[in-house]
């Protein structure tokens, strides 16, 4: 499907040069409702793109990022002029968010939704417990960490690169489960699982080992147990210039060590 890319709105954090940038490029191209708007343009880092995606999250608006924060995997690179062309020559990434559906200690149900990944961590100078099951069945009776994440392929080069986690090219139908400083057992290094999965986490011990669940910016504190699943009712886009579309960015990241 080929998007009509005429009227642009501008979103941007609140650095000085993400507002510098918005100011500027208000001026050159206008700036329209975002609600409306056939395109939205964000200024600034990652964070931003993760929330703007969230904030039009079901409408199938695409995103085209700048770089104007620190980070900016997810971004293009900035330049004021030239930008209608850059739009409409724009490569898609469609990526599909996980939907965490979250139990705490009282029995309260909570269900966010990440881009990135869903991560659980420990909230006390103990390490957490953890049972990790995937389609009903257990997997791992017990973990004992710092916690664990569950990863997209656009979230791979994220927290979970970080922990040491696979990254993952786009379009692979994976997940990757990634433990948080494993201390037993101390050689696990989490698992590739088929993106149709459903991973089921329980905490051990809940009451004297506290967890708390993350999806991207919701955070819930005391879980009893978290189930993760993609939500293929969402399509996310992003656009990116040619020759830097987010496939790209993901393998050019496995050699660039």
């Amino acid at each position: 499907m080929t998007e009509r890319r005429g009227t642009i709105a501008f979103v941007a954090s609140e650095t000085p040069e993400a507002q510098a940038a918005r100011f500027k490029l208000v001026e050159r191209y206008g700036d329209a409702d975002p609600d409306v708007a056939d395109i939205v343009v964000a200024l600034g880092g990652d964070g931003l793109m993760l929330q703007t995606l969230h904030r039009f999250m079901g409408t199938a608006k695409p995103i085209y990022g700048m770089n104007r924060g620190s980070v900016g995997f997810l971004m293009n690179e900035f330049k004021e002029r030239g930008l209608r062309k850059r739009l409409e020559a724009a490569q898609r990434s469609v990526v599909h968010p996980l939907v965490m559906t979250a139990i705490d200690r009282d029995g309260h149900k909570v269900e966010a939704r990440a881009i990135n990944e869903v991560s659980l961590l420990r909230r006390s100078y103990q390490a957490a417990k953890l049972r990790l099951s995937v389609d009903g069945q257990v997997r791992l009776e017990e973990l004992v960490a710092d916690g664990v994440l569950l990863a997209t392929p656009a979230g791979s080069t994220a927290y979970n690169l970080s922990a040491n986690g696979p990254i993952l090219p786009l379009d692979a139908p994976l997940l990757a489960l990634t433990p948080l400083s494993p201390f037993r057992p101390r050689r696990w290094r989490g698992a590739l699982l088929p993106d149709q999965a459903q991973v089921t986490i329980e905490v051990l011990e809940a009451q004297k080992r506290p967890v708390s669940a993350v999806a991207d910016h919701t955070q819930i504190e005391n879980v009893a147990s978290v189930a993760i699943a993609i939500d293929r009712s969402l399509d996310l886009v992003m656009l990116h210039d040619p020759g830097h579309s987010l496939d790209e960015r993901i393998l050019r990241e496995q050699f660039g060590y």
